[in-house]
């Protein structure tokens, strides 16, 4: 994927494989209940040939899983001289790309489904008010050096302007 974004596709890092595994337990708790209910629905309105309306969820949720396997293996991140960069994207290749010199803030949070997974998120924050440079799905320790790392060389940049 990176490789039609970049030439050098050689420091690329990728995300941690439990962010996959939490969005398809989220997706497994919203698809179990809609199932049921889909089932329970069509039988007692129509019988029989109605339960077939019920695979119209399973349907979606088995796309969905594909899908989620796919989005987190288009994620990933390289750590350059100068700046940091960012892929992500199936359909629609997206490449970020954040100089160190303009990095004001370097935030990491893990809520609790995710301290529970194991993972944590990192944002960086620059001058521009429509940055979105996210790393999602790293584990803790990695986001810590992650942190700490671009920290540092934030400051050292930006000690130069």
């Amino acid at each position: 994927m990176a490789d039609v974004l970049l030439a050098d596709p050689a420091g690329w890092r990728v995300l941690s494989p439990d962010l996959r595994r939490l969005r398809r337990t989220l997706l497994i708790l919203g698809a179990v209940p809609a199932v049921v209910l889909t089932v329970l629905v069509t039988v007692a309105v129509g019988g029989w040939p109605w339960s077939l309306v019920a695979l119209v969820p399973l349907a979606v949720a088995g796309w969905a899983w594909l899908a989620i396997g796919r989005v987190c293996r288009a994620w990933r991140y390289a750590e350059r001289e100068d700046d940091l960069l960012i892929s992500r994207g199936v359909l629609v290749q997206r490449l970020v790309v954040v100089p160190y010199g303009r990095l004001q803030l370097v935030d990491v949070t893990a809520g609790p489904l995710a301290r529970r997974f194991g993972i944590a998120r990192v944002q960086l924050h620059t001058a521009a008010a429509t940055s979105d440079a996210v790393i999602p799905g790293l584990r803790p320790p990695e986001a810590a050096r992650l942190r700490d790392a671009l920290t540092e060389r934030g400051e050292a940049r930006s000690a130069g302007l």
